[in-house]
């Protein structure tokens, strides 16, 4: 009879990659995670890894293997799930992964109303950029990723991955509200859309070379017709919003970005650009009734909020 436990493992070994790699997420050693293969292939009768070089890789029975156990596993998950639960009302742990600003804005008051509509079902979230979110969501260590696309034009999408659309989130220029009003920060606080070309003075704050927001700054200012001229380089996009507060730089932000507890101005640009954000699940693993219902609630989250920006645009400074 197979063990659950490892398939678990040899399904993470697909994803990740490494016998170490799977080690550590299931705070397992190395070694251990060799013995509980080895036991596997035994149980089976087939050869499931094989050696290449310091590495392994898994056979073409052990990738069959591993596309099974992921469907058992998810089986397995499901059965507990009722069985936890046998009147069949929404209960349980749904773990969701988000990036920052999609945890603020829409994770959190998806929360905040399932306490009140259904308080036996738990979100557990954790924050992971977009391009983490889809191996976590592969491996089964959350249940529901909240990403987006990003500007290589990589998706989340696959035949393992069922996408589906929450909203398109308007990029905006970000300015201070207490700059001098002969400076380039100055012009970008007016109003209405905003001309880049006008900003090709100004200074700019981004993120860390390669990472979406350098790239998008750097993509939409070459649109523009200039170089932007970075003075700052900040991962954070709370620490973004205060170097901008300051009067120190401008920055464009995904409009679920911009803090209302920071007194910066959010102008829309008149080129528009928008970042798609939408949930992703594994395709073919059977829902439970929570997850369910934290899906739908999801999604009426991502309406309202989206209405919202349309009746209001970018947050009034």
């Amino acid at each position: 009879m197979l063990n659950a436990a490892r398939l678990q493992i040899l399904a993470r070994l697909e994803s990740l990659g490494t016998v170490r790699a799977v080690g550590a997420s299931l705070h397992l050693s190395p070694s251990a995670v060799s013995a509980q293969l080895a036991a596997l292939e035994a149980e089976t009768g087939s050869r499931l890894v094989e050696r290449t070089g310091r590495r392994v890789r898994l056979t073409p029975a052990g990738r069959t293997l591993a596309r099974h156990a992921r469907v058992i596993l998810d089986q397995m998950a499901l059965a507990e799930a009722e069985l936890a639960h046998p009147d069949g009302q929404p209960a349980g742990v749904v773990r969701v992964a988000a990036f920052s600003s999609g945890v603020r804005a829409l994770v959190i008051p998806l929360a905040r109303r399932l306490a009140v509509e259904h308080p036996r079902v738990q979100v557990e979230v954790v924050e992971l950029d977009p391009r983490e979110s889809g191996p976590a969501l592969r491996r089964a260590d959350v249940d529901l990723a909240v990403t987006a696309d990003l500007l290589d034009g990589a998706r989340l999408a696959g035949p393992d991955v069922a996408t589906v659309p929450l909203l398109e989130d308007p990029v905006v220029l970000v300015a201070p509200t207490g700059a001098s009003a002969g400076s380039s920060e100055g012009a970008a606080a007016g109003e209405g859309p905003v001309d880049l070309a006008g900003l090709a003075d100004a200074r700019w704050a981004a993120d860390l070379p390669g990472r979406y927001l350098s790239t998008l700054v750097e993509s939409a200012c070459r649109d523009a017709g200039f170089e932007p001229r970075v003075v700052a380089r900040l991962p954070s996009y709370e620490l973004l919003l205060a170097h901008v507060e300051a009067g120190l730089s401008v920055a464009l932000l995904p409009g679920l970005a911009v803090d209302p507890r920071y007194d910066v101005v959010a102008r829309p640009l008149r080129t528009p650009r928008t970042r798609p954000v939408y949930a992703a699940v594994r395709r073919g693993a059977p829902p439970t009734a929570a997850a369910s219902v934290v899906l739908a609630g999801l999604r009426r989250v991502a309406d309202a909020t989206a209405a919202a920006g349309a009746a209001t645009g970018p947050p009034p400074r």
